[in-house]
């Protein structure tokens, strides 16, 4: 592999570690809440945590596709920084949407414009590969 590949796999990493800690924010909110699997309601407060951790398994292949497509086609390091948004704007949006749901918006507006942005310069650079290489 190479090794500039490197950054776009810590960062990848991190989008899984973070939706892990989202499911284990959900265990803790069963015990907290004493919501017995594999009910996933019967507390508002709880059905956040859980609402959390399916919108971001939602958005998780679209990141994670997008960041590894668009690595094939431009610099690592301007990849990795444009990823590294992702897992940080869903921390961001995790906290916001628990704490009151009309705060989320920022938090989703963040992850969603870098995983938009990965995914337009992946097919950027996939057309400009296909002009350069005559496959249009």
């Amino acid at each position: 592999m190479n090794q500039s590949h490197q950054q776009i796999v810590l960062v990848s990493v991190l989008a899984l570690i973070v939706y892990l800690w989202t499911g284990a924010r959900v265990a803790g909110a069963r015990r907290k809440y004493g919501i017995h699997a594999p009910a996933v309601t019967g507390n508002p407060e709880f059905e956040r945590y859980v609402r959390v951790q399916m919108n971001t398994l939602e958005w998780l292949p679209v990141f994670l596709a997008s960041l590894w497509m668009a690595s094939l086609y431009w610099a690592q390091t301007v990849v990795a920084v444009l990823g590294v948004l992702w897992p940080l704007a869903r921390i961001y949006y995790a906290v916001s949407y628990v704490k009151d749901p009309a705060s989320r918006g920022p938090g989703f507006g963040l992850q969603a414009l870098s995983a938009i942005l990965l995914m337009g310069i992946a097919a950027i650079g996939a057309v400009q590969a296909m002009i350069a290489t005559g496959g249009v």
